[in-house]
């Protein structure tokens, strides 16, 4: 694909200023997929996860992955 000329990149960018995109609410985006994925922690989890956020510098979902791959990896070797 090639780069776009000034006069076409200002043509889409009026077109897009002036128009309101359509979209269809009967289709889940991966933003709402992982919206619904939500959970609410009680107090300790919470607390556990600020303080390994301030220890470990990672996010909140890089944290609780690794946890999770973890519990796996344990669960793997004590039933193989």
């Amino acid at each position: 694909m090639s780069d776009m000329t000034e006069s076409e990149a200002w043509e889409l960018d009026e077109l897009l200023t002036k128009t309101t995109p359509e979209t269809d609410p009967g289709v889940e985006g991966p933003f709402i997929k992982h919206r619904n994925m939500m959970v609410i922690l009680d107090n300790l989890s919470a607390e556990y996860l600020a303080s390994k956020i301030l220890e470990t510098k990672l996010s909140p979902t890089e944290i609780i992955s690794n946890m999770i791959r973890k519990e796996l990896s344990l669960a793997e070797i004590a039933h193989p």
